[in-house]
């Protein structure tokens, strides 16, 4: 009786995870040397470049539009996403202290889950304010007023967090039986749940209903909103009215591209594990990993910089410190 009930202590005490050690790139220490360097040039890079955008948006009157308000949002939100991991990863790449808390862990998760779901609207309401602007420019004023946009942006990111309290509640609520190495830089839900020594079948479902409303459903508003797009300016008599509309859209097509390209890899196919090339593909995973929540932050603003020349003249001014007219 004495042994059953020893064993069942034990069980007990296994279950509960008092902190998780992330391995990251533990072993190369050349190799964390270099990617310290690099991550920690992006980070300015994004701070820089996202802040300049943000001020941008505020201070020139040109950019008082649901679009440039969206836009604000999205870089807020990058400077976000990126802060609650780079500076965590990068300590970790010089310190032999690897180690982050249970709550640290669960605040880590919950931040970035709603940040990536909160970015997934707010590029599915980008999509469909350019819809309303080019398809319908003489009603655009009218549907798409400050009530409307300022109350789809809080939406979205009221979505993004209730979505992201629910799959972190259920990741965490796990027990994790004594292994509590996660093979990633920092507690992403995926290499956590690998973790899990109990049926993870509802985290499993909840992820690919949480993967309809915020990866699929904002994707297919982008896709059937650049379809009539395209057809409206395709319609266009002149040319110079749909070279404009082109270049108000691309930027965010191309930011689109590069964003549901990399956390369609990461998110679409929730695996406890994958027998096959296992090390292989958590090498991959976590390099995409990476590149999403460090380089595609950064590359938001000089693509709406390069490619948007109402950005690009308040951005000048900024730094010059004129005066917008």
């Amino acid at each position: 009786m004495n042994s059953c009930k020893g064993v069942e202590m034990e069980r007990i005490n296994k279950t509960f995870a008092t902190e998780f050690l992330l391995l990251g790139l533990s072993g190369y220490p050349r190799l964390e040397i270099t990617f310290f360097v690099l991550i920690l040039v992006m980070y300015l890079v994004i701070l820089f470049g996202n802040s300049i955008l943000i001020i941008a948006s505020m201070c020139d009157s040109h950019l008082h539009t649901p679009m440039y308000f969206f836009l604000s949002n999205l870089s807020f939100l990058d400077i976000c996403y990126t802060t609650t991991s780079i500076p965590s990863t990068l300590v970790s790449f010089l310190s032999k202290k690897k180690n982050i808390s249970f709550t640290g862990c669960a605040l880590q998760m919950f931040l970035g889950f709603a940040m990536g779901s909160t970015e997934c609207l707010l590029l599915g309401m980008m999509a469909f304010d350019r819809y309303m602007a080019i398809c319908n420019p003489l009603r655009y004023p009218i549907i798409m007023n400050k009530i409307v946009y300022v109350l789809m942006a809080s939406v979205s990111w009221l979505s993004g967090g209730i979505n992201s309290v629910v799959q972190t509640a259920l990741a965490m609520q796990l027990p994790f039986c004594g292994n509590n190495v996660i093979n990633h830089f920092t507690c992403e839900i995926l290499a956590v749940l690998k973790l899990a020594c109990a049926d993870i079948s509802l985290n499993v479902i909840t992820m690919v209903v949480s993967n309809m409303v915020f990866l699929v459903l904002p994707l297919l508003v982008i896709f059937f909103s650049y379809i009539f797009i395209l057809y409206t300016i395709l319609r266009m008599n002149s040319a110079k009215g749909r070279r404009k509309a082109f270049s108000t859209c691309s930027a965010h097509l191309t930011v689109v591209i590069i964003f549901y390209g990399t956390i369609f890899f990461m998110y679409a196919k929730p695996k406890s594990q994958d027998p096959l090339g296992a090390d292989k593909l958590q090498a991959t995973d976590k390099l995409i990993s990476m590149f999403y929540g460090v380089v595609t932050p950064m590359l938001n603003p000089i693509i709406y910089s390069l490619r948007n020349k109402d950005v690009k003249s308040a951005v000048r001014n900024l730094l010059s410190h004129k005066p917008s007219q």
